[in-house]
């Protein structure tokens, strides 16, 4: 394995909502690697965003780290107080690709403009010119023709596919070490989510990122992540290549989000979902947190969280059916297809 460029060891979050404690994140530890892409999925709520903003200082005010760290560069992030401390990082070090480019631009601005701003904020070194071409640069890379034009019209003359190219460019300038791209293609079709998809692929390669995708959509990240860590209840419950979690599964949770796949649907049957509703972060969790809406729930599910079990050094889960003890589970037929496909194609 490469060289550790973040390592998140023990981390949790919480926010104070009127009058209540909500415990976002608790206790993840993860090592992100020097020129990886990794994509982070789950359903909605599941933590994904709020963990990777820690990474950033972009959490509510109301967000506190109650404990753990974020090592980066030397430095623990998750003891940075100050704006002038997270200036340091935040997009000089570590950027990020928001979800929805209509909130992440300014309407009042030229899309030239503001890439300009990146650029002067973290390569003061160009003069006036040098900075000008170099926001055309960008906006070509990004593959928006006629960039010398588009950079003095305004957001709400793009598209919503050309105004998240914009979105990555200004990401892009900043030169960042990291990128992190928060559910990029949402609200896009499937042609455009392709297209920018395999953008980010391109840049991250031409100038050596480490990229993080955060989505809740498996078929998304397949193309893309070199490993996968997937979420539920503010807790990462299991990590692997993008092959071991795709055709050798092993958390019930991940079994379910491979089984919602529309790939694997039946033709005339009804399309799988997960039973149930995700868990009420204002209480506190006992054991594992997706026993409620699993059906191959242990007595001890319910009792006491189960630690992460390795299944080769590169893949571990934290399913108490991993434990020797426990009974054999055959995982469910969408997840046995997608083992046989992957059989049949390296045969």
């Amino acid at each position: 394995m490469s060289e550790t460029i973040l390592s998140v060891r023990n981390l949790d979050l919480k926010f104070d909502l009127r009058g209540r404690t909500l415990h976002a994140i608790r206790d993840v530890s993860l090592d992100v690697y020097k020129g990886e892409s990794l994509a982070i999925v789950g359903e909605s709520g599941s933590g994904k965003s709020v963990f990777t903003k820690c990474f950033m200082g972009l959490n509510d005010i109301n967000g506190r780290i109650t404990g753990g760290e974020i090592l980066y560069g030397g430095m623990n992030l998750a003891a940075f107080k100050t704006e002038k401390e997270w200036l340091r990082i935040r997009g000089r070090e570590i950027a990020m690709v928001m979800q929805d480019p209509m909130t992440s631009l300014n309407p009042l601005k030229t899309v030239g403009a503001q890439i300009l701003e990146a650029i002067r904020l973290h390569q003061s070194e160009l003069d006036k010119a040098q900075a000008h071409k170099a926001m055309l640069d960008i906006l070509s890379d990004v593959g928006i023709s006629e960039p010398e034009k588009r950079a003095r019209q305004y957001p709400h003359e793009f598209s919503g596919g050309m105004r998240q190219r914009v979105v990555i460019a200004i990401a892009v300038a900043c030169k960042p070490k990291i990128l992190i791209c928060d559910e990029p293609t949402t609200a896009l079709d499937v042609t455009i989510q392709a297209q920018i998809l395999k953008l980010i692929k391109d840049l991250v390669r031409e100038h050596d990122m480490t990229a993080i995708y955060i989505t809740h959509d498996l078929g998304v990240v397949a193309n893309v992540a070199q490993r996968i860590a997937v979420m539920y209840g503010g807790d990462i419950v299991e990590i692997g290549t993008c092959e071991e979690i795709f055709y050798d599964p092993r958390h019930p949770y991940t079994w379910a989000l491979l089984s919602s796949l529309p790939q694997l649907g039946i033709k005339g049957e009804k399309l799988f979902s997960i039973q149930g509703t995700p868990p009420n972060l204002f209480t506190e969790i006992k054991g594992d947190a997706f026993a409620p809406r699993n059906p191959y729930a242990l007595k001890i599910d319910y009792e006491k969280r189960p630690p992460f079990f390795e299944i080769t050094p590169t893949h571990k889960a934290r399913t108490w059916l991993l434990d020797p003890r426990a009974p054999k589970i055959e995982p469910p037929e969408a997840v046995r297809k997608l083992s046989r496909m992957e059989a049949l194609s390296n045969g």
